[in-house]
């Protein structure tokens, strides 16, 4: 898919100026309006700004009640998911310091098989709800089995790329049913989220503090001022583009030399997103300040906020160019993807919580509800709620295990590849191949965690 910013070569000068302008007011209001009191509270009932500017998005939208932007606006935002969801990956490693897997890999490798196990149970249950359910009383099209993981695991941004790929497959309805999937999954997660977490509070299970809002570890010598702070800012926004760079560089190389490779396996790298390669840039920029000792330059609080803030203007923007129509006209479809899709992944979790999970089991599943069923943000969000202080060290955790799960789903390699494969081999060859998959990962987190306790023992 094409990582290049405003494709459409029709968009007008005036269009675009317009669209520019209202990005910007929009950008300027998420920023100033986190900050209110009643945006504070509501997000420690889990309610994150994100849905709130989302059912804006909508109703403000060219479909919407209200009518105030011009599909000419939306269609000037379409062409924004790529750029904004990279700067999301490019701050989600950077901002955070390497955590020390000391002790942690067993965990880590858990958190990394529920990831999978979800992802692919996601593509397995998709497709028996398209194929054995919905056929029975609407027309179905295969390339539906990959709306659960698309609009679930890889949220608004993984749906807005994921909708050229439907496209050009002839599912013209996937972008908007994708995104219409994506804030089924982020009400849900923030829902019931929330009862979750006032569940465990009640049994004692999660801290009961309020969420405190506390500064990340700061260089506390940094100068106060205008230019001090432009500085910082600059900066930090160089690194992210530094990182963005390399993603783009590592993505271009790989489609250089996929004319070397079959004709599928080209397909294949051609549709893959840049957002992985521009994780792993983050990385590694993140290790070798640490390494250098130069971690000063690198303002923790500042990438969180870029990435925070890229995540509501990428969901703002997509949802305001939903359309409504299409989704009201696949209801049926869109609630019963959301009721199996959010069965599995209750299921799922509450396996590996009872059988797999020995530690801090809670915040573990909880932070992985959130990241399958609405996006990293929700996850981060929802553990913050449950764990303040970061007790049950789930945070280096799940933050080492994204670095793998996501080049693998979330938007990564079998995202891209699930609609081209149910195109090759069909709907029901891929259900059966997700399904042993995810029988075997489960299997395989249970032997594997039964035998390292009894060597314990």
């Amino acid at each position: 898919m094409n990582i290049y910013f405003l494709q459409n070569k029709d968009i007008s000068s005036n269009s675009l100026l317009i669209s520019l302008i209202g990005f910007l007011i929009i950008g300027f209001f998420l920023i100033f309006g986190r900050k209110f009191k009643l945006a504070v509270q509501l997000e420690r009932f889990g309610l994150p700004i994100a849905v709130i500017s989302g059912v804006v998005g909508i109703s403000i939208g060219p479909y919407g009640l209200i009518n105030i932007l011009s599909k000419e606006t939306t269609n000037v935002w379409s062409n924004f998911p790529t750029p904004l969801l990279s700067l999301v990956f490019a701050t989600l490693m950077m901002g955070r310091p390497i955590p020390n897997i000391n002790g942690l890999v067993r965990p880590i490798v858990n958190q990394f098989l529920l990831a999978l196990s979800l992802g692919f149970g996601q593509f397995f249950v998709g497709g028996l709800v398209v194929k054995y359910f919905l056929s029975l009383f609407m027309e179905t099209n295969p390339l539906m089995g990959c709306l659960i993981e698309v609009g679930f695991e890889g949220g608004h941004g993984a749906a807005s790329i994921m909708g050229q790929s439907f496209n050009r497959l002839g599912f013209s309805d996937g972008l908007d049913l994708g995104l219409a999937m994506a804030t089924m999954g982020l009400l849900s997660s923030s829902l019931l989220g929330s009862i979750f977490i006032f569940i465990g509070r009640t049994l004692g299970i999660s801290d009961t503090e309020e969420i405190v809002e506390t500064k990340d570890n700061e260089n506390l010598n940094i100068k106060k001022g205008f230019f001090s702070d432009l500085k910082i800012l600059l900066i930090n926004l160089g690194f992210v583009g530094l990182a963005i760079s390399f993603g783009v560089l590592m993505l271009t190389l790989l489609r250089n030399i996929s004319n070397y490779f079959g004709e599928f396996s080209k397909e294949v790298i051609l549709s893959l997103p840049v957002f992985p390669f521009i994780l792993i840039g983050s990385l590694l920029i993140r290790y070798i300040l640490e390494k250098t000792n130069n971690t000063e330059f690198i303002s923790n609080i500042l990438q969180r906020e870029v990435g925070i803030l890229s995540t509501d203007l990428l969901i703002f923007t997509a949802m305001a160019s939903l359309n409504i129509a299409i989704v009201f006209e696949n209801w049926r479809l869109i609630f019963a993807l959301t009721i199996f899709g959010l069965s599995w992944n209750l299921i799922c979790i509450a396996f590996f919580a009872y059988f797999v999970f020995e530690k801090n089991w809670f915040e573990r599943s909880l932070i992985e509800f959130g990241n399958s069923t609405g996006v990293v943000a929700s996850g981060l969000l929802l553990l913050r709620l449950a764990d303040p202080k970061n007790i049950s060290k789930t945070l280096p955790i799940f933050t080492s295990k994204q670095l793998f799960a996501q080049l693998i789903l979330s938007g990564g390699f079998f995202t891209v590849l699930a609609p081209l494969m149910i195109s090759k081999i069909g709907l029901d060859y891929w259900t059966e191949i997700c399904a042993l998959i995810t029988l075997f990962v489960s299997f395989f987190a249970f032997i594997f965690n039964n035998r390292i306790s009894a060597s314990y023992e």
